[in-house]
């Protein structure tokens, strides 16, 4: 079997769950069968990359599907699948499938509908961005969902869909990459202190993410913890402007706090992780959330809300804590204060008491390496292909 693996995002420019998804799982698949990729941005090795540059000026998302065309075009009459990531992607595999009457498989790596705020960054790219989705989800011959909650949401954002048609195969962590990394030369180097307990936040400046509700929840955090910010590539003028007006009364309230805010070597970011007493995820929707992966395989205790996939991955009282949140309040001023509060309140349950955070992140190193492997992931995704081709050949 011959797959074209369609995506943004390849190797070495990634800024999100997805591309870090398609560079692990990629080597993985290429052990078992043939494997082509196609990407979007500047040349580079190991894929054919295809710019986002038609219609020159464009909106975005029209930009995109130019890119998609081109991969679509750029697809050999040997492939025998493609397998599209992203809605970026989207247009491409669905229309390959139909160029070359081959089956089209897709992961569901996020939902648009389940992110309305992405019409403050796209526009009206928004709509044409969901229509992409919907179309490939509702003809794709297979649908991975990278968790038991996505897969929930998939169903339910797509009623016209076969629920025999969607796959749970969840992403997966190089525990190879991500482990204890004791060297402070990182943490030397962007001033944080080492003998002080610290909880990180790793990932973009978008609402999705939460990066708001962790920075006004620091007011509460024990006054010597340190708050250390990986944070960069905000959405949108707006939400940039918000979290930093929120951090900037932070430090001026309260100080010890770090924000990083350019996209740190990965090894960087691993040792920032190993010294962290906690990993705090406060996203409001996170389908899976393989930054969660990344600290638990650097042995850090997570503390993380009860969204979308998460608890799947981390176990309240085992790997972290779990806070409640829910989207449909997201509007109410007294629940998203309470999921502020409840955040803090995990994190400074941990902060004080060292050993129980650290047999945390011992349990979440384990779970990551039992559960989550590359090699695991690509062989059930092979599984999905083979089933894929049964369907599209009516079986």
């Amino acid at each position: 079997m011959k797959v074209s693996v369609l995506t943004r995002e390849y190797p070495p420019t990634i800024y999100g769950g997805a591309g870090v998804h398609v560079a692990q799982l990629v080597p993985q698949l290429r052990r078992l069968i043939e494997v082509d990729v196609q990407c979007m941005g500047e040349p580079r090795d190991g894929a054919t990359a295809h710019a986002e540059d038609f219609p020159a000026g464009a909106n975005a998302a029209l930009r995109v599907f130019g890119a998609d065309l081109s991969m679509t075009a750029a697809i050999g009459d040997d492939v025998d699948l493609v397998h599209s990531h992203t809605w970026y992607a989207n247009l491409a595999g669905r229309l390959s499938g139909l160029f070359h009457d081959i089956p089209h498989v897709v992961t569901a790596h996020s939902l648009e509908p389940h992110r309305p705020w992405k019409a403050e960054q796209l526009g009206g790219g928004y709509r044409l961005s969901s229509w992409a989705e919907r179309e490939a989800f509702l003809a794709a011959d297979a649908v991975i969902a990278v968790s038991s909650g996505m897969r929930t949401d998939v169903l339910a954002s797509y009623a016209d869909l076969d629920p025999d048609r969607v796959h749970v195969v969840r992403n997966g962590i190089d525990t190879d990459e991500f482990k204890p990394d004791h060297d402070q030369s990182a943490l030397d180097a962007y001033g944080i202190d080492p003998g002080r307990p610290s909880v990180v936040f790793v990932g973009r400046i978008t609402r999705q993410k939460g990066l708001i509700h962790l920075v006004r929840a620091a007011a509460r955090l024990d006054p010597d913890t340190q708050l250390v910010l990986l944070a960069g590539a905000p959405d949108t003028p707006e939400i940039a402007r918000q979290v930093g007006d929120a951090f900037a009364e932070l430090e001026r309230s309260r100080g010890n706090v770090v924000w990083i805010e350019k996209m740190l070597p990965r090894a960087e970011v691993r040792q920032i992780l190993s010294h962290a007493t906690v990993f705090c995820c406060p996203s409001v929707y996170e389908p899976l959330g393989i930054v969660n992966l990344e600290a638990m395989a650097c042995e850090t205790a997570v503390v993380a809300s009860a969204v979308g996939g998460i608890p799947e991955v981390v176990v309240d009282g085992r790997t972290g804590s779990l806070v409640d949140y829910d989207p449909a309040r997201a509007d109410d001023p007294a629940a998203v204060a309470t999921f502020e509060a409840t955040l803090a309140d995990r994190i400074n349950e941990l902060i004080r008491d060292p050993d129980r955070a650290a047999g945390f992140g011992r349990a979440g190193r384990q779970r990551a390496i039992d559960e989550f492997s590359w090699a695991k992931i690509a062989a059930e995704t092979v599984a999905v292909y083979q089933r894929a081709v049964e369907v599209h050949a009516g079986g």
